[in-house]
C-alpha cells in the first residue's frame, strides 16, 4: 500500500483532538518564526558594536536574543508536549480499536494469523505508527516554517548568496524521495521478521513443557538464533540506508556552507553587506540546512510509520465471516430450555484454492425439544465438536439451517445468541486471574478484568461482586464436584491461576470451565468432551449433580464415554459426518450397532483397568478414560 494512501487512513484519528493538533502546529509555527528573529537580532548587536554604538544599546540586544530566546523555549516544551500527547492519544485509540476489531474477527481469521505476528502489530507496528502521527509532523511542520522563515531572512541579506546556497539543495529533494520508497520496503521486511521471531518466541514459551519433554532445547534455540540472525541482517540493511543518507544530506549542507563563505566573505570584505549581516547569513543558512539535514529523519518516520500503518490497516480491513444481521430478530421469551434444530446441514472447513473441500457434516438433521438432553457420539473426527461449535455460531453451515427456539441463528444478534449458551470445549481455556474471577467470566455484571495492585477500588468492587454471586458460583462448583478442591488450595477462591490455569491439572481445569459454564444459569448447556480428563468416580459424582443441573434446560452434549450420554433423551452416532445412528440408550443398544460396540469396547477397556490395577501392573491409571472411544 503507498505510504500517502496508508497514513491518511489515520486522519479520523485526529479529529477527537483539535485543540491539541492545531494549537501544537500554531506553535511550532510560532517558535520557528521566534527561532528566525535571533540571528537577526545578532546582526544588529555585531554592526552596533562596529560603529561603535552605545554599550546601553548593546545590552538591550543582548536582552532581546535572551528573552526571545526564553519565551521560544518554552513554546518549543508545549509544542512537544501538545503534539507528543497526541500521538500518545493516537496510539491509544488505535490499540483500543484494534483490539476491539480482533474480537469482532471469527475464529478462521486466528487460524490463519499467527499470535506472534498480531501481537508485533500491536506492539511494534503502533509505536512505528505513533512516531509518524506525532513527532513526524511535529518536525516536518519545523522544518518547513523553520526553513521558510530562514529563507526570507536570508533574501533580504542578498538575493544572490542565497540563490548559491540553493544550489546543492536541489538534488536533497530527489534523494529523499528515492530513499524514502526504499526505506519503506526495507522496513516492511524487518517487521515481517520481527513477526516470525515474535511467534517463535511465544509458541515456545506457551509450549515449554513439551519442549523440554521432547528435550528439543538445542534445536529451538537453533531456529530462534536463525531468525534472531535473519532479523539482524534486515535491520543492518536499513541501517545502511540510513548511513548513506545522513552524509548525503550533510555533503549537501556543506557545499552550501563552502559556496556561502566564499562569496559571502568576499561580499563582505568589499562591504556589500556587512560583517553581521554575514554572520546572520551563516547562522540563517544553518537554519535551513539543518531541517533539511533532519528532512531525511523526517522521512525515515513517515516510511516507517506508513509501512507499519500498512500492516494494521491489513488487520482493520479483515471482515468478519460472522457477524450479527442488521435488523436482527428477538427470541420469544422462554421460562426453561430452548429447543434446537438442525435442518439438512452440511458443514466443511474453508480448503485451499484448488483443492476440494471435505465435508465434516453432511445432510444433519435432527430437533432437541426445550428441556431435553441431546448426546453426541462418534469416532473421533467423525464432527462432534463442528457440530457442538455451529451452535453458538463459532462457524457457520455451508448448507442447510440451523434454529433456536423456531428462529434461523443467522437472524440473531451473536449477542442474544451467545447469552443463552453455557459453552465447555474440548480444550479448557483459563485466563491468568483468580478462580472466582474465572468462575464468574460468563456474568456480564462481572467480566474478567486485571485488577493492578495500586486499584484498591476495583479490589473492594471485586470482592462485593463475589460476595454476592457466591452462592451461584459455589453451587456451580459443587455440581462441577470443585468445591472441595479448591477449599484445600491455600487461598481457596481467590487463588490465582497461571497462564492458561498451568498449575491445575487437566481434571480441574475441566471442572472448573464446566463451573463457569453453570455459573451463569444459561438456558442452553454445550458440553463439548466435557469430562474426558476426569477420573470415572468424580465423572459419577459430577453426572449426578449434573441431572439436577439441567432439569429444565436444553443441553447437547458430545463425548466419547458412554457413561457421559447413557441419561440423554436421545443420542445421535456421527460416521464422517452423517448420522447413523439415533435413539435412547436402551434402544441403541439393544440395536446392537456402533453405539453397542462402543459401550462393550469400554466396559472391557474398563475390566482390563481394574484387573492390571488390582495387580499392580504399570498402565493407565483406572477411570482415565484415556483409551475410551471409537477408533
Amino acid at each position: 500500500m503507498p505510504a500517502a494512501s496508508a497514513l491518511r487512513r489515520l486522519i479520523p484519528y485526529y479529529r477527537p483532538y483539535p485543540k491539541l493538533l492545531f494549537g501544537g502546529l500554531a506553535l511550532v509555527v510560532i517558535s520557528s518564526a521566534l527561532g528566525a528573529v535571533v540571528p537577526w537580532l545578532l546582526r544588529i548587536g555585531i554592526d552596533d558594536l562596529k560603529a561603535g554604538a552605545p554599550l546601553r544599546d548593546v545590552w538591550s540586544v543582548a536582552a532581546g536574543i535572551v528573552a526571545v530566546a526564553l519565551f521560544g523555549g518554552v513554546l518549543r516544551f508545549w509544542m512537544r508536549e501538545m503534539l507528543n500527547g497526541l500521538s500518545r492519544y493516537i496510539e491509544y485509540d488505535l490499540r483500543q480499536a484494534l483490539f476491539v476489531h480482533l474480537t469482532r474477527l471469527d475464529g478462521a481469521y486466528f487460524g490463519r494469523m499467527r499470535t506472534g505476528d498480531l501481537m508485533a502489530r500491536l506492539t511494534n507496528d503502533l509505536s512505528a505508527v505513533r512516531m509518524a502521527a506525532g513527532p513526524a509532523i511535529m518536525y516536518l511542520t519545523n522544518t518547513i516554517f523553520g526553513g521558510a522563515f530562514a529563507l526570507v531572512f536570508m533574501l533580504r541579506i542578498d538575493v544572490r548568496l542565497t540563490l548559491l546556497a540553493l544550489v546543492p539543495m536541489i538534488l536533497l529533494p530527489i534523494g529523499t524521495i528515492k530513499l524514502g520508497s526504499a526505506i519503506h520496503r526495507r522496513f516492511e521486511a524487518v517487521q515481517e521478521e520481527f513477526s516470525a521471531l515474535t511467534t517463535l518466541a511465544q509458541e515456545n514459551f506457551a509450549g515449554v513443557r513439551i519442549v523440554r519433554a521432547y528435550r528439543q532445547e538445542r534445536a529451538e534455540i537453533g531456529r530462534f538464533s536463525s531468525l534472531n540472525a535473519s532479523y539482524l541482517e534486515k535491520n543492518m540493511r536499513l541501517a545502511r540506508l540510513y548511513g548513506v543518507m545522513h552524509p548525503m544530506f550533510g555533503l549537501l549542507a556543506g557545499l552550501s556552507g563552502v559556496a556561502v563563505l566564499g562569496l559571502g566573505g568576499s561580499l563582505a570584505v568589499r562591504g556589500t553587506i556587512s560583517v553581521g549581516a554575514f554572520v546572520a547569513f551563516g547562522l540563517y543558512l544553518g537554519m535551513l540546512t539543518w531541517p533539511l539535514i533532519a528532512l531525511g529523519w523526517v522521512v525515515n518516520l513517515f516510511q516507517r510509520g506508513a509501512a507499519s500503518m500498512g500492516r494494521l490497516l491489513d488487520v482493520f480491513d479483515a471482515e468478519p465471516a460472522i457477524r450479527s444481521p442488521g435488523a436482527p430478530v428477538p427470541l420469544p421469551p422462554a421460562t426453561g430450555g430452548r429447543t434446537v434444530e438442525f435442518r439438512d446441514v452440511g458443514f466443511h472447513f474453508p480448503a485451499p484454492e484448488g483443492h476440494e473441500p471435505r465435508w465434516v457434516l453432511r445432510h444433519v438433521s435432527f430437533t432437541v425439544p426445550a428441556g431435553d438432553t441431546l448426546a453426541v457420539v462418534g469416532a473421533t473426527a467423525s464432527g462432534k465438536s463442528a457440530l457442538i461449535d455451529l451452535i453458538p455460531r463459532l462457524a457457520d453451515p455451508q448448507e442447510g439451517e440451523i434454529l433456536l427456539d423456531g428462529v434461523p441463528l443467522r437472524a440473531l444478534s451473536l449477542e442474544a445468541l451467545r447469552a443463552e449458551i453455557g459453552y465447555v470445549p474440548q480444550e479448557s481455556f483459563l485466563f491468568s486471574d483468580t478462580i472466582v474471577a474465572n468462575l464468574a467470566y460468563g456474568d456480564a455484571a462481572h467480566p474478567l478484568v486485571e485488577h493492578h495492585a495500586g486499584d484498591e477500588r476495583a479490589r473492594e468492587g471485586s470482592r462485593e461482586a463475589g460476595d454476592r454471586d457466591a452462592a451461584a458460583h459455589r453451587w456451580a462448583a459443587e455440581v462441577a464436584q470443585l468445591d472441595e478442591t479448591v477449599r484445600e488450595f491455600p487461598h481457596g477462591y481467590g487463588t490465582v491461576l497461571g497462564e492458561r490455569g498451568i498449575n491445575l491439572s487437566g481434571g480441574q481445569k475441566q471442572r472448573l470451565a464446566l463451573a463457569r459454564a453453570l455459573a451463569r444459569r444459561p438456558r442452553l448447556v454445550l458440553l463439548d468432551d466435557a469430562l474426558s480428563a476426569v477420573d470415572t468416580h468424580t465423572e459419577a459424582e459430577i453426572l449426578r449433580g449434573l441431572r439436577g443441573a439441567l432439569a429444565g434446560r436444553t443441553a447437547v452434549i458430545a463425548s466419547h464415554r458412554v457413561s457421559a450420554v447413557r441419561d440423554a433423551n436421545q443420542v445421535i452416532v456421527l460416521h464422517e459426518g452423517h448420522i447413523v445412528e439415533r435413539g435412547t440408550h436402551a434402544t441403541l443398544i439393544s440395536a446392537g450397532g456402533r453405539y453397542s460396540a462402543l459401550l462393550q469396547r469400554q466396559q472391557l477397556e474398563e475390566l482390563i483397568e481394574r484387573e492390571d490395577a488390582e495387580l499392580g501392573e504399570p498402565g493407565v491409571t483406572a477411570g482415565t478414560g484415556s483409551g475410551a472411544g471409537l477408533t
